[in-house]
């Protein structure tokens, strides 16, 4: 049986929060031309897909779309149980 080494990264298990104000000014980055979004994306640490997800919505909302993200509202679930067989 061969036996080697692993490695295991971990992040720590949380989803980082970015302020308004962080969000704001990587947008910015990106409206300027000189970068792609991905490249400042990544130099920023955020993944591609959410800095599209800011971009959009400060262009098609203003500033206070990309606020509106700061607080995370989560659906209440209801659970109906009917009675019977």
């Amino acid at each position: 049986m061969l036996m080697s080494e692993v490695e295991i990264i971990t992040d720590g298990g949380r989803r980082r929060r970015w302020s308004s104000a962080e969000k704001l000014r990587i947008v910015e980055e990106t409206l300027d031309g000189s970068e792609n979004i991905s490249a400042v994306a990544r130099r920023n640490g955020v993944a591609p897909n959410l800095l599209y997800r800011w971009r959009k919505l400060m262009l098609e909302g203003g500033s206070v779309a990309v606020t509106g993200d700061d607080e995370r509202h989560r659906p209440r679930r209801e659970l109906r149980f009917e009675g019977g067989k």
